[in-house]
Order: C-alpha cells, then sequence, then structure tokens
C-alpha cells in the first residue's frame, strides 16, 4: 500500500489521506484472494486506473486473455465496502447510504457501467472489440439481505453486481472473462500503450444529442446530476413539487454535457425544456449546431434574460448552463416601461420559470463586473422562494487531458489556491510549453492543425480593437514586436471570410484570429495558445494586475470595478483561457520579467 500511495502522490502531487490508504488495505487483499482463489494469479491488475481524457479513475482493471476467443480481455472492477443500501426515492439509478446522509448516490452498476463505455469510446485498441470489455461492482463486505435494492434493476456484463455472499458467481464470473492459463502481461501493455482517440468535441454531437438520441457517456458525479434532475423533474410531476438542483465544477469537469443530455433526454420524453446561458456565443453556437436540421430546436436555447415575464413553473426543466455568469437583474436599455418598475433580482426569475431549475456553474470563471452567479446567492433565494435545493460537486476534471496536475498549477500559478506556483514537472496526459513569441505559439498550433487537431489562440484584451475595413479586411489590432494578427470579430455576421464573433472558436475559419475571454469561455479546442498581456505581470514574488494596460471597456470604470475587483477577474480571465485546451497549452507574456518567471516553471 506504502508503493501504491507513493504513485498515486507522483502522478496527482496529492497525498493519499489515510482513508484512502484504509479503503485500499481492506478492498485490494480481498480482491487479491479472489483471483488466487479462481486460478487467476497470471491476471495483471491496474489499480486506480486513470480513464483517458480524464481524471477519474477505475478501482481495478484486470488485464488478461479471454478463454475462448484467445484476445485481450479486461474486467473493470469497482471496488465498494458498503454493507447497506437503501432505495433513493423510486429513482431507479440512484440509492441511498447511511454513511453519506440522505442524498442519492449512483448505483455501483451504473458507475461501473459507464467506467466501460466510457474506456472503449476513448481508447483505440478496444474501438473495434468493446465485447473485450466487461465491469463488476464487487461489494466483499455486503449480504445480499443488507443490499437486496441493488439487485432491483436489469443487469448486463457491463454492470454486474456482486456482494461477499455471492462470491462463488464472482470467481464464475471473472473466470468466464479471463483465463486461469494466459498471462495477462502482453494485455495490459496492449492498453496502457493503447492511441488516445481526439473526445468527441461537445459541439460536434450537439445536433444528434438533442435531436436523436444519447452520445455521452455520463460519469460518477455527472451520471448523479443527470438522474438527480430526471428524478426531479418526475417527482414535479407526480407530486407537484419544486426543487432547484445546483451542479458546480471547474472547466472541463462536464457541466455542459450534462446539460445537452438532459435535454436530448427530457426532450425524448415529451418534458417542456430549455436551456439558457449568459453568453452570446455559446448559445449561437448551439444554436447553429444543434438546430442545423431543424430551425425550430433553435428555440429551446435561450437568454437568461429572456424569462422576465416567464409564466411561472411553465417549463418541467429550465437548465442554466454557465450560471456563474447570471447578472443582478435582466433589465437593459430594451427592456419595456411596464417590465423594468416590475423588475426581480435574475436569479428569482429563473428559478420561478420551471418546476426544476438547474443551475450549472464554476464561480471561478466569473470575468465580467456584474456577474454574480454564486452558489450562496442561489441556495439563499431559493430558500427565499421555498424552494428545496439538491447540490452535487462535479470534483473530476476532463478538459486539459483529465490532468489534475495542470489544473492544480494553474491555479496555483494565478494565486487561487494555497501554496503558491510550483514548477511544472510534466505529465502523460497534458502537455506545457512556454515560448518567447506569439510566432512561435502560431507555428506550433499550425502544426496541430496540420494533424488534424483543433487549435486556437486567445489574448488578455490589452490591444485596441476595430471595426473592419471597408473592403472586409480586419485590422490587425493585436500587435507585439513585429507579429500581428486581428482580434475575432465583433459583430454576428461573417466579413471577410472571418466568422462572426459567437462562432470563433467552433469555426475553422476562427484559426488566424486572436480570441478574448468572451469568445473562448465554454468552448474547448485540442490545442490553446494563450498570450499573457501587460495588465498580469510577475514582481519580485507576486502578480501584479495593471489596469491602464487594460482595454476591456467594461474594466475602465474605477466606481464600478475598485482595484481588489480588478485583480481577481482578472486572474479569472487568464485562468480561463490557459484552461481550454483539451490536449497542450503554448503560452507567451508580452513582458519578459514574466516570461522569464513562466521559463523558470516550465523546463520539460
Amino acid at each position: 500500500m506504502d508503493l501504491l500511495s507513493e504513485q498515486m502522490a507522483i502522478q496527482t502531487n496529492r497525498r493519499v489521506g489515510a482513508g484512502e490508504q484504509r479503503s485500499w488495505s481492506r478492498s485490494i487483499p480481498a480482491l487479491v484472494r479472489d483471483l488466487r482463489d479462481a486460478n487467476l494469479g497470471g491476471v495483471e491488475m491496474l489499480l486506480e486506473y486513470q480513464l483517458p481524457l480524464s481524471s477519474k479513475r477505475a478501482d481495478v482493471v484486470l488485464a488478461g486473455v479471454h478463454p475462448k476467443t484467445g484476445v485481450p480481455s479486461y474486467v473493470i472492477v469497482e471496488l465498494k465496502q458498503w454493507s447497506e443500501a437503501e432505495p433513493f426515492e423510486d429513482a431507479d439509478n440512484l440509492v441511498s447510504i447511511s454513511a453519506y446522509g440522505k442524498r442519492g448516490i449512483l448505483h455501483p452498476g451504473v458507475q461501473v457501467a459507464g467506467y466501460c463505455e466510457y474506456l472503449a469510446d476513448f481508447t483505440a485498441s478496444l474501438a473495434n472489440n468493446p465485447h473485450s470489455l466487461s465491469g463488476a461492482a464487487y461489494l466483499h463486505n455486503a449480504t445480499d439481505k443488507g443490499v437486496t435494492t441493488l439487485f432491483n434493476r436489469p443487469v448486463d456484463d457491463l454492470s454486474r453486481v456482486f456482494t461477499g455472499q455471492r462470491r462463488a458467481e464472482f470467481i464464475a464470473f471473472l473466470q468466464s472473462k479471463l483465463s486461469t492459463e494466459a498471462r495477462g502481461a502482453a494485455a495490459a501493455d496492449a492498453l496502457i500503450g493503447s492511441k488516445i482517440e481526439p473526445s468527441r468535441q461537445l459541439l460536434e454531437v450537439a445536433a444528434t444529442e438533442v435531436q436523436e438520441r444519447e452520445q455521452f457517456v455520463l460519469l460518477d458525479e455527472q451520471r448523479t446530476a443527470y438522474e438527480l434532475v430526471l428524478h426531479a423533474v418526475e417527482r414535479a410531476r407526480r407530486a407537484n413539487a419544486k426543487t432547484a438542483v445546483v451542479v458546480t465544477g471547474g472547466p472541463g469537469s462536464g457541466k455542459s454535457v450534462i446539460a445537452l443530455s438532459l435535454m436530448g433526454e427530457l426532450s425524448r420524453q415529451g418534458r417542456s425544456v430549455m436551456h439558457a446561458t449568459g453568453s452570446r456565443s455559446f448559445t449561437q453556437t448551439l444554436r447553429r449546431v444543434a438546430g442545423y436540421r431543424k430551425p425550430q430546436v433553435q428555440k429551446m436555447f435561450a437568454y437568461f434574460n429572456q424569462f422576465m415575464t416567464a409564466v411561472p413553473n411553465d417549463l418541467d426543466c429550465l437548465i442554466l448552463d454557465e450560471a456563474h455568469r447570471m447578472r443582478e437583474t435582466s433589465v437593459d436599455r430594451y427592456t419595456r416601461k411596464e417590465v423594468r418598475v416590475n423588475a426581480r433580482p435574475q436569479v428569482v426569475e429563473l428559478l420561478n420559470a420551471a418546476r426544476v431549475p438547474v443551475f450549472l456553474l464554476d464561480e471561478y470563471q466569473v470575468v465580467r463586473p456584474g456577474e454574480m452567479g454564486t452558489v450562496e446567492d442561489i441556495e439563499a433565494h431559493a430558500r427565499a422562494e421555498g424552494i428545496v435545493v439538491e447540490r452535487v460537486d462535479l470534483a473530476e476534471q476532463f478538459r486539459c487531458g483529465g490532468s489534475e496536475l495542470y489544473v492544480d498549477w494553474v491555479l496555483r500559478l494565478l494565486g487561487m489556491r494555497e501554496g503558491g506556483p510550483i514548477p511544472w514537472t510534466g505529465d502523460d496526459n497534458f502537455q506545457v510549453s512556454v515560448v518567447d513569441s506569439p510566432g512561435e505559439i502560431e507555428s506550433a498550433l499550425e502544426r496541430d492543425l496540420s494533424e488534424g487537431y483543433n487549435a486556437r489562440m486567445a489574448a488578455g484584451y490589452c490591444w485596441p480593437w476595430s471595426d473592419p475595413q471597408r473592403d472586409g479586411t480586419l485590422v490587425e489590432d493585436v500587435q507585439i514586436d513585429g507579429w500581428s494578427r486581428p482580434w475575432n470579430l465583433k459583430g454576428e455576421r461573417s466579413v471577410g471570410g472571418a466568422p462572426p464573433s459567437a462562432l470563433w472558436a467552433s469555426d475553422p475559419a476562427g484559426f488566424g484570429q486572436v480570441g478574448c475571454v468572451y469568445t473562448a469561455q465554454g468552448f474547448e479546442y485540442d490545442a490553446a495558445g494563450v498570450i499573457i498581456g501587460p495588465d498580469l505581470v510577475w514582481r519580485d514574488d507576486r502578480w501584479v494586475s495593471v489596469r491602464e494596460a487594460n482595454r476591456d471597456p467594461d474594466f475602465k470604470s474605477v466606481k464600478k470595478v475598485d482595484a481588489a475587483q480588478f485583480d481577481r477577474l482578472i486572474r479569472n480571465v487568464y485562468k480561463v483561457l490557459l484552461t481550454r485546451g483539451m490536449r497542450k497549452v503554448t503560452i507567451y507574456s508580452t513582458d519578459p520579467q514574466t516570461r522569464a518567471f513562466l521559463h523558470s516553471l516550465v523546463r520539460v
């Protein structure tokens, strides 16, 4: 167990807690004994196996050879020390464990099936032979009586559930999937060394997801959030009840995937459901992609400020993506006088618009003055309205190649997590580099494009932003030491071959323009290039925010945005830009001292 703890600390840059070590010491020896009794001593055990492009870990992957086909065979085993489990209300895929309180917990069979499906989706060696993968939840401390509820749902070879009482059945199941005569080293090497195919990009499957059938595999807390919302919608219909669901998570933790999965499933159930954001870029992109064949689908995607006069509870479900971008009120210059007079807080309008409002947010992504979506504010207004709140925290990371190391590095670099900046020690799941010119960023991104990946360059708002010239050409406003490129378009119409601003991150024609946080937020691309402008520089042992170097009109007023708020928002801006990449990031700072500091941290 000491060796396992040491390897986990090296790979994740976090100390393994005593509770986790105790769990290993109780569960892993039990599985080892069963393997020996099954005469499967030659099977390889991959412990705490990290799923590709994710920080999620399967407890154990058993690698061997199938006894009938002779091809590599794998069994994912989720180890549980539960001795009891109760139904969670009338939900099929959620259970209740007394040690965890009265909240819903994902059924372990559903959990391990999700791991199997996800691994098959993103691992090239399994793509053409998904039947070589099986899954089982093993509750080695439990008897059937204590966990009867777990056997109420149908099972298949991806979602088997075994208790200690069914140990003989568990051994027989393993022997049916893994040969007792062949060793599993080659199969384990094949899995570990397999090519990881690019993840299904969110927007590429949005249309199919919303219109036809579910395309995404939801894991653990993602699936828990999904099931809680579906259950709350059904409960609202039966009992005339109202529930708000709050889902929190960092960039790439799956909030938008949950949103689209819910849109698809609730639409198929015939429920009245809408999706809303505070982002023009994100909403217009979803409208274009999800509704490209059926324009009426576009109406399902709205903005937060479109619910001022909504009939209370007219919708079954309102999915509020990027809820951190909510504002104090929905009033703007176009609001009619009679509506303006009776304006309420925007969060109250959204809470009242549906029987089940779902808020998906990351409080660290507040980047504009006036954005105020926080868990505390949502819960306070919900309590005042007499609405029950369910909360799910998406602790895991899917963007940035699933690299917890990189996300932790960014948070510490920008002073958002204790401990201060640390050297980048490298991670096989994610590449980080620092360069000495924006031209080097562009060259690196062009190589990625030539290899079939998508890539974008974004920068802090530190240069003027001109309208296109009369001939349709874009003004190359971003000028750095002889290198220059235009910003993405401001408007909603394509000009000179460049896409409208809302589509910069998703349209291939967006490459060649420099994006900003307003066009990058909410999106992901394989390779990210980031220009840190002169509005955030490193001096001696700390970051210094430089207001006069920033050109964002929203930040100009000292009365609206004081020095402390400006400093916080600028760090949030660069945190967003630095965490858009799925596979790699290339960083450049316009400030020589800051660049030297970044080079001192990134030497790989």
